[in-house]
């Protein structure tokens, strides 16, 4: 079954991957501090523990610090917990993105949990840009994400799902998945949203429901205005009907303040990973000088 709540009214997977003890489950804790130096973002705190690293970080673009976090390359099992901590401090402009789908196998009981926890500070810029999350049968998984957003900061940030992987035979007949959403701003919350997916659910598959459209994201824009909905929007009626797309304006709708923090809220749906990837890159090609002043220069990692 599938829950939403919001105060917005809104096969390889039998395979245990190695890679660390798998008794009580491992930890993994990753902590990234960026700050404004004198003419470029600079990745001023680091600390992780457990197999979650960042490589070295690039500056393609003059000021904002892209960076590419490495996730556990044996996946993540029942048990496991990920924990991601990401500043942008006053002024500063940070984009994190992955190289590679992180991967949730099956579970013999116990849950799997990412929790990520994202502050924009006064006056700086975050973009969350990670590849696919993809959840195989029997996986048990909660991933809870929180922004918090400061006056005059700017959030551009997206999460993917995929609910197994239907081209190998994995259809995520059975297993289970809760998502939480928090994003506040200041002192005021925007979206609080709570998700529950199960395996083998009839609406996955159901006309009324997810029509097999196994790959799911979600992509949040702050300040969010009413030319990027109506951008979004022209762009997808454009577009083939895969993946299916729909967006609103929350916190005030158009003539929201930016300084108070209008909400882009955007929904993607798709049968092909690869669609639904292609689609989110398109999104955001448009929304980035939008919402970020600047024109889009992608990470070079998504062109490998």
């Amino acid at each position: 079954m599938i829950q939403v709540s919001s105060d917005q009214s809104p096969n390889p997977a039998d395979a245990c991957p190695s890679g660390g003890p798998r008794g009580d489950g491992w930890r993994a804790r990753l902590e990234l501090g960026f700050a404004a130096g004198p003419d470029r973002t600079v990745l001023r705190h680091r600390r992780h523990y457990g197999p979650l690293r960042v490589q070295r970080t690039f500056h393609p673009e003059g000021d904002p610090c892209h960076s590419y976090l490495l996730h556990p390359p044996g996946g993540v099992v029942g048990g496991d917990t990920i924990e991601i901590d990401v500043e942008s401090a006053t002024g500063a402009h940070a984009l994190v993105t992955t190289p590679a789908a992180g991967k949730f196998y099956r579970s013999a009981g116990e849950t799997a949990r990412q929790h990520q926890r994202f502050r924009v500070g006064d006056g700086a810029a975050l973009e969350w840009l990670p590849a696919l999350n993809i959840l195989h049968a029997g996986a048990r998984v909660a991933l809870h994400s929180r922004f918090d957003i400061a006056p005059g900061g700017r959030l551009l940030a997206w999460d993917l799902l995929g609910l197994g992987r239907p081209g190998s035979g994995d259809h995520f007949e059975h297993g289970s998945c809760d998502l939480a959403l928090d994003v506040v701003a200041g002192e005021r919350r925007l979206l609080g949203e709570r998700v529950h997916l199960e395996g083998g659910a009839a609406l996955l598959q159901a006309p009324w429901g997810l029509q097999g459209r196994r790959y799911l994201a979600t992509l949040i824009a702050s300040p969010g205005t009413g030319e990027m909905l109506d951008a979004l929007r022209g762009q997808a009626a454009g577009e083939a009907p895969d993946p299916l797309m729909g967006c609103t304006l929350l916190a005030g709708g158009a003539t929201a303040d930016a300084r108070e923090g209008g909400l882009l809220v955007c929904r993607w749906h798709a049968h092909s990973g690869e669609a639904l990837w292609e689609a989110m890159i398109r999104a955001w090609f448009l929304l980035r000088p939008l919402v970020m002043g600047r024109p889009a220069s992608a990470p070079r990692i998504w062109s490998t």
